[in-house]
């Protein structure tokens, strides 16, 4: 598939729910949309930052995609759809061909198995959870959190734009782990468990015990995994 596609999209309002038609250009490296076609780009998105993934369940609506990636070093969040699902399957995959291609460029010493892996890819678990803050006094306050790769951020609500905050989670031998419970003194609330990174302790609760396995499940996957030349440029962003 050509790494070149352009048309018009719907996109959700950053502030809003609303839809509002905008054209998208991918080439080269990068993917613009532009509120007014003679004008300079509203955005332009990197592809070796970029994630997209079907969001039909999170949208309510079958042909929409989510796009992730990194402005000035912070997450954004964006979502599109069209009415001809085909469309968005070909946005998806003219997407993918032309990370890869990107990546091979930019990291040429990493091996292909370590490339096809940072292709676009849906996010390891998404859903609610409870987490509170370091101090004993904090309360719990129910957030949204996505576990994308090697980066869990947490949420106000689902479709927000920017996360507000984002946790690395990297190597189990590099000071990370999870378990189940808290520390004690430390507040305690219905299914919690604890991230330990080498900045600070997360303090999480789940819906319910099942919840919680899944959850610990997810991250401890991720910290199995030794982290690639990609992931080590990713951490120094955090």
């Amino acid at each position: 598939m050509s790494g070149f596609i352009e048309g018009f999209l719907m996109k959700r309002g950053k502030e809003d729910a609303r839809y509002h038609p905008r054209k998208f250009i991918l080439s080269e490296d990068n993917i613009r949309y532009f509120v007014k076609e003679k004008k300079d780009p509203k955005a332009v998105l990197k592809l070796c930052d970029l994630n997209v993934a079907f969001a039909p369940e999170k949208t309510k609506n079958p042909n929409t995609l989510q796009l992730t990636y990194l402005k000035n070093g912070i997450t954004r969040h964006i979502y599109v759809c069209h009415d001809d699902p085909q469309t968005i399957v070909n946005w998806y995959m003219a997407i993918r061909c032309t990370k890869l291609h990107r990546l091979q460029i930019a990291y040429p010493s990493a091996n292909e198995d370590e490339l096809l892996e940072q292709l676009t890819q849906d996010f390891a678990r998404e859903g609610w959870l409870w987490k509170t803050g370091p101090r004993p006094t904090d309360a719990y306050k129910k957030r949204w959190f996505t576990l994308d790769d090697r980066k869990l951020m947490y949420h106000e609500e689902p479709l927000d734009a920017h996360p507000k905050g984002e946790i690395f989670l990297g190597h189990m031998l590099e000071g990370y782990s999870v378990r189940i419970g808290v520390p004690i003194g430390t507040r305690d609330h219905d299914f919690t468990f604890t991230l330990t990174t080498p900045e600070r302790l997360f303090y999480l609760s789940a819906m319910s015990s099942f919840d919680r396995d899944l959850w610990i499940e997810a991250i401890q996957a991720v910290l199995n995994k030794p982290l690639t030349s990609y992931h080590r440029t990713q951490k120094s962003i955090f």
